[in-house]
């Protein structure tokens, strides 16, 4: 080894040592003569100091030094001078008295500091991509990176100790629809056929089940060619795991021993276990949203009766066609927001969600309500309205006239937004919580008919299943996902283990026999000899350490991420390739 000691390693019980440490000069600092360098590694950083005592030949060199420059330097541990500490350093109470020094590589000026710590001091995201190298050495990044490595180990540690058997399952597959576009990868062998990146190993692990793998689980490279956002991305990592001869509850058991594994190791969070389940009507109903956030209330309330009968007209022939009058209380909102601040609330619930508008009351130091509205409601029909708030003096009211799609979407995002900017919770805290009994299916109306909620292989509720011939939109999955402070941070479902219910689920949504046995005949075939009760669900790695590290962008937990235009900047990829690969894979570019 080059060196005897990493840069994070070196304690008081040191001093008098002879070391040699390598890494990165994170600054070089001269006072009087002698020369100060915080030498840096993965590790930490150990402060070097080149005197004259360290000879007139290493001291220049030492002077010589850049930021970011590989460096190698031996000397002896000291204690710092008196009142000289560290306290914000690990190795904070020593230093190494240099009295060898070896340049190792040197570097040019960096277009960053790798040593710049906050938000505040970071280069645009572009360069740090482009540069991703240099951004990965940052301090954060690197306990990001150590974060994702501890809940990985750990996620396999848990499954290890429950009898999971770790089996890999292809990349190279067949295109199936699960959702989402796949990308494609051509045959040379087989020219004008495609294989697929898995969106998901979601047939083969069903396959495993049917193989008698009781308990498969997976560290899994998943795939989709969709639009992206901050907690999205390409190419993505989940942990992925099947059980055989299960019900939904054995699944969401394992699932609760790994959250609170995990928060106590990582946070060192006791989690109180069974995670609380809420139904998925529940949720959209008080929420307005299928992953609340829990760490505050602000709970939607629904005044449709009372709207019917209000006197402003637009909540009562809002009311009267059959759509819904609902609202949520900020507390304090009163007096945070302006006019001017409600007006631009408005705006963006029309552009962002497609409200029709935004209904306000301000509740005034006496209790009344204040709203431009106000003077078309009877006095008590007003009290009863605002009393379903139960508000406070300097509370607001927010209220949305429309379709029940319409005042979820844009009272959530109320919601969210609102208890950020009240700050209504600990943004350090961290609630996990399952959701369940989802709808079976949801109904395509620009091409009226069925989709999937989850995927085509999902069960129904055994007490539903009769709905599947007679009110589809009615039927319940025994689906399951995890929300961790208002983000999905899982999905699960049991699956269905009869061929004739899947291909009755199939013609529902549009699949013919014919096209079923196309694209599905080696599951439909499998599932005809044996297959046993079975049932998953699939946690997002990168979401799991973006959520526990305190992030706000996916792209900060993966080492190598993508644009939202889906490009690596370091690599320039998607790039173009020659003509000769093109014509062996019988491929023509039509621009």
């Amino acid at each position: 080894m080059l060196r005897t000691h990493t840069c994070g390693e070196l304690r008081s019980e040191d001093v008098g040592r002879e070391v040699t440490l390598c890494g990165w000069v994170d600054t070089n600092r001269d006072f009087g003569g002698s020369q100060f360098i915080d030498l840096r590694d993965r590790y930490g950083k150990t402060q070097v100091v080149f005197t004259p005592q360290s000879g007139a030949e290493t001291q220049a060199l030492a002077r010589s030094l850049r930021s970011e420059d590989v460096v190698s330097m031996t000397g002896t541990v000291a204690r710092r001078l008196e009142g000289k500490d560290n306290a914000k350093l690990a190795t904070g109470q020593i230093e190494v008295r240099g009295t060898g020094l070896k340049v190792l590589n040197k570097s040019l000026t960096p277009p960053f500091q790798s040593s710049a710590v906050g938000t505040q001091e970071l280069a645009g995201e572009d360069i740090r991509l482009t540069h991703r190298y240099l951004d990965l050495r940052r301090p954060e990044m690197q306990q990001t990176m150590l974060l994702r490595g501890q809940i990985v180990k750990t996620m396999r540690d848990y499954f290890d100790e429950l009898d999971f058997i770790d089996v890999e399952t292809p990349v190279l597959g067949r295109s199936t629809p699960e959702g989402a576009r796949d990308y494609l990868v051509p045959s040379r062998v087989h020219r004008g056929a495609f294989y697929a990146l898995p969106q998901s190993p979601q047939l083969y692990k069903q396959i495993l089940m049917i193989a008698g793998y009781d308990r498969y689980v997976q560290v899994a490279r998943c795939f989709r060619d969709e639009d992206l956002r901050a907690d999205r991305q390409p190419e993505f990592t989940q942990l992925d795991l099947e059980m055989s001869f299960v019900e939904a509850d054995d699944v969401m058991g394992v699932i609760d021993g790994l959250v609170s594994r995990i928060a106590r190791e990582v946070l060192g969070l006791k989690v109180n276990l069974p995670l609380p389940r809420m139904t998925y009507d529940e949720a959209m109903r008080r929420f307005g949203h299928d992953a609340p956030d829990l760490r505050f209330g602000m709970e939607l309330v629904d005044v449709t009766d009372l709207a019917k009968e209000c006197g402003f007209r637009v909540f009562q022939e809002t009311a009267a066609a059959g759509k819904f009058v609902r609202g949520l209380k900020a507390p304090g909102g009163g007096t945070r927001y302006s006019r001017k601040d409600i007006d631009l609330l408005t705006d963006w619930i029309r552009q962002d969600f497609g409200a029709s508008g935004l209904a306000f009351f301000r509740i005034e130091p006496d209790g009344s309500a204040f709203s431009p509205i106000a003077k078309n409601f009877q006095p008590a029909v007003l009290a009863e309205l605002v009393a379903h708030f139960d508000p406070q003096p300097g509370d607001l009211l927010l209220l949305v006239a429309d379709t029940w799609e319409v005042s979820c979407k844009a009272l959530y995002g109320l919601r969210k937004r609102l208890g950020a900017e009240l700050k209504l919770y600990d943004p350090k805290t961290m609630h996990f919580s399952w959701i369940v009994e989802f709808p079976m299916f949801a109904h395509d109306a620009e091409e009226n008919c069925w989709a999937a909620m989850h995927h085509p292989f999902t069960a129904p509720r055994p007490q539903d299943q009769e709905l599947l011939a007679t009110d589809p939109g009615k039927c319940r999955a025994i689906a399951y996902d995890l929300v961790i402070n208002g983000s999905e941070a899982g999905g699960g479902t049991i699956r269905i283990h009869d061929s004739k219910l899947q291909q009755q689920v199939f013609d529902l949504l549009g699949i013919d026999e014919p096209t079923a046995r196309e694209r599905f005949g080696f599951l439909l075939d499998a599932l005809k000899y044996g297959a046993p009760p079975h049932g998953g669900i699939a946690l997002g790695i990168d979401r799991w350490v973006m959520l526990f590290a305190g992030l706000d962008n996916i792209r900060d937990c993966i080492a190598f991420p993508k644009t939202q235009k889906a490009a690596d900047m370091m690599t320039d990829a998607p790039g173009q390739v020659d003509a000769k690969q093109l014509k062996e894979l019988g491929i023509q570019i039509i621009r």
